[in-house]
């Protein structure tokens, strides 16, 4: 009789220990893209391939994502990329960009800023221009809008004015930038992470419709 409770309670705690994985896996492991929703408002599917050039942001009435808590103190890393290519992150707000080998003619020291209030980076020298398509991907898990299915369709929005303020209903943005967002292999409704390509510097920030 004992040896049989204690298989019973072994198998218990393995079960649990079997959810919790599952539980982390959906939170942590944005990296699996899966068919997304439709667009609600536009119809068009946001987690096709990342193909083509930016688009005009013309008539498009965009929202700026805000973090799900302010940054206390200013988020800024800088390291030098060369030729070679490299990778610049900042765990604290989810950011990782991806430089290919080619992507610069010459090393060049960038700087990116994060935004106190919004998913938005401020991406330094400003003007910069890359060979090759450089790749940002924005986890969502400090977001305002974690562990919720997706309600509209997100964008990576290119801001030529760095000291245009992104409070409002209405985020005057110059094109949009080629992207995808990256949805749960276990929740497929609820987004993880947006990735998105760029060519040149300046500002950058998520936002929605």
């Amino acid at each position: 009789m004992l040896r049989t409770r204690l298989l019973r309670s072994l198998a218990a705690l393995a079960s649990v220990a079997l959810i919790a994985s599952c539980a982390d896996t959906v939170i942590t492991s944005p990296t699996t893209p899966v068919e997304a929703l439709a667009a609600r408002n536009s119809g068009s599917d946001n987690s096709a391939a990342l193909l083509g050039a930016p688009t005009s942001a013309a008539g498009l009435d965009l929202r700026a994502v805000w973090w799900k808590k302010s940054l206390k103190t200013a988020v800024r890393v800088s390291r030098t990329i060369d030729q070679s290519g490299g990778v610049i992150s900042i765990p604290a707000t989810g950011l990782t960009i991806e430089f290919p080998a080619g992507a610069v003619s010459h090393a060049v020291n960038i700087t990116v800023t994060a935004d106190d209030k919004y998913v938005a980076y401020k991406m330094e020298p400003a003007g910069t221009q890359f060979q090759k398509d450089v790749t940002v991907t924005q986890s969502l898990l400090s977001t305002s809008i974690v562990g919720q299915p997706l309600k509209s369709q997100l964008y990576a929005a290119y801001i030529a004015d760095d000291n245009v303020k992104l409070s409002g209903n209405k985020v005057p943005v110059i094109e949009i930038e080629p992207s995808r967002t990256i949805f749960s292999t276990l929740s497929p409704l609820l987004p993880q992470a947006q990735v998105w390509t760029i060519r040149h510097f300046s500002r950058y920030m998520l936002a929605s419709d």
